[in-house]
This record gives C-alpha cells, structure tokens and sequence, in this order.
C-alpha cells in the first residue's frame, strides 16, 4: 500500500500524469484504501473540520492543467505552422507583460516566409492583423519595437555591407551607453534588430564587440526585451535551450511551464538537434535525460517522441 501511495503521488507530480499509473491503482482501490491515500498525502489533501479529507483547491487547478498538456501539445502539432504561431500570438497579447517572450521569439526566429503566413492566418483567424493587435495591447516603450519585429520582412541573403554594419554598431552603442534614455526607445535601434538581415545583425554584433570590449547581449539588462530579441535573432538556439530550462525549473509558474510544449512542438523539425545540444553544453546534463526525469504519462512520450525526430 505505501508502496502504491508512492507511486501515485509521483504520478500527479510534475509535467503531465501518468495515467496508466493511475488508473492500474486507482482502479483496483477500495474505500478504505483511496482514505489511506488522502491522509498519506497532505500535499494533495487537506483534514476539514469536518472529519474529511479535501482536495486542495490549488492542487485541483493544477491537475487540470496537468491532465491539458498532453491534449495542448497534441492540438498544437497537428496544426498548420501558421495557425500555431497566429494562436500563440494570440494567447501571449492576453496574457500580458510576462508573454512579450513569445512575440519576440515568433517575430525573430521564424524566417520572413514563416512570419508573414503567421500574420496571414492572424488575418484569418481573428479579422485583425498582429501589428494592430500588438499596438493596442501594449501601451508603454515595448511597443515600438515590438510592433516592428512583428512587422518585418527581413532580406535573407548573405550580402552585408561592413562600413553600414560598422556605422550601427556605433550606433547601437550610444544608444546602450545612454544613462539618460531607454535604448528601446530610439527609432534607430528599432530599425536597425527590425528591418536588418540576420546576416547582417551578426556582423554588427562583432563590431559592438570590437568598439566596446563586450557582447551587445553583456551591456543589456537581463529583463529587457531587447536583450531578448538579440538573442533570439543571432542565436535561437541559445534562446531555446534557456526558454527550456526555465520550464524544467523547480517552483516555475504555469506561464513559464507552458514553454517546454512551445518549444519542442514548433522546433522539433527545425533546430531540435542544436537546440539539445545547446542545453547539454549550458547544463551538462541530456536534455533527453530531464524530459525522462521530469514528465509523465502520456504528456511525456508524446514530448520524447517529437524531440527524438531529430536523431
């Protein structure tokens, strides 16, 4: 009995349930046994004054969510690569500030084909564009960038030019240098991460580096957005293997979780090679490894089939 207690408390623990646990339990318990598993488990259940146990409410919400990763990520996939990123977008404008994340890693780290039929299934799905959806949700300095990103039809090919590249590299810095003015809100900053290739940022990137003894990414702080689109323009992978360690994270929030689904569905037949290999070399362990660790049920070996397409 304390041995199946065990088992199921670990079974609605973590990412996803494990179902065929549960059920192989909970299936064969009798009265008697389903009381021993509330009072044994004091995280699940709560003693009312009653004289019963309760579900806590708190845990129920999250068991709903739960048992919804495994049917997310499964809609999520089965769904055109437009429609996805246009309903991800979609989600991040309702839920506010702590989603920008998602509009820049859509806006910088899809190809310009890919970020225009995005903004043609938004057209379709909600009679909208993103760039007006961006522009009405978001009323402080992100929104300039921000509406740009979403806005743009990048040039991919591999011609740069290296004095203009030179040029906005000065450019950017006096922007980050000034202690007077968020650099977000220069319109010289914004068109330079908008409008050029990322061919073309890469070099800038170097010659930042050049003129000031550091990576752009070192001199901007750690919650800004900019930093962010940086990133996620010169080195997605970096970006994705760091977006699938906050998920992994003890003590992470539903908001911060739901990227581990994101990630692996709309990358596991891009990057998903680089993207473990990236994470192995950041955390030192397999990101194979953490998946097996922390998920369950279902949820996980849809997850490890998607992330194993890659091999």
């Amino acid at each position: 009995m304390a041995d199946e207690i065990g088992v199921l408390t670990k079974a609605f623990s973590g990412f996803g349930v494990d179902e065929r646990s549960i059920i192989s339990i909970l299936g064969k318990w009798h009265p008697e046994e389903k009381k021993s598993f509330r009072k044994g488990c004091p995280n699940l259940f709560q003693e009312d004054h009653r004289d019963f146990e309760k579900w806590d409410q708190n845990y129920i919400h999250t068991l709903e969510h739960e048992f919804a990763r495994f049917k997310k990520a499964i809609v999520l996939w089965t769904m055109h690569a437009w429609e996805r990123d246009a309903r991800l977008v979609r989600d991040a404008l309702s839920k506010g500030a702590h989603s920008y994340n998602v509009l820049i890693e859509i806006a910088c780290t899809r190809s310009s084909e890919e970020l225009l039929g995005a903004r043609r299934a938004y057209h379709s799905l909600f009679d909208h564009s993103i760039e007006e959806d961006v522009a009405y949700h978001i009323n402080n300095s992100n929104r300039k960038l921000l509406v740009a990103l979403v806005s743009a039809y990048r040039y991919e090919g591999a011609k740069v030019n290296d004095t203009i590249a030179k040029s906005e590299a000065k450019i950017l810095g006096d922007a980050i240098k000034n202690v007077d003015r968020n650099p977000i809100e220069d319109d010289e900053v914004v068109m330079i991460l908008s409008t050029r290739s990322k061919t073309h940022l890469k070099v800038v990137f170097d010659h930042y580096k050049e003129l000031y003894g550091n990576d752009i990414q070192e001199d901007l702080h750690d919650e800004s957005i900019l930093k962010e689109a940086v990133i996620c323009l010169t080195s997605p992978q970096l970006y994705f293997a760091k977006v699938l360690d906050m998920a992994l994270a003890i003590g992470a929030n539903e908001n911060t979780k739901e990227g581990l689904t994101r990630v692996i569905v709309t990358r596991a037949d891009t990057d998903m090679k680089e993207i473990k290999e990236q994470y192995a070399n950041l955390y030192g362990v397999q990101f194979l490894s953490k998946i097996e660790e922390l998920t369950s049920g279902n949820f996980k070996d849809f997850l490890l089939a998607l992330i194993q397409r890659s091999e």
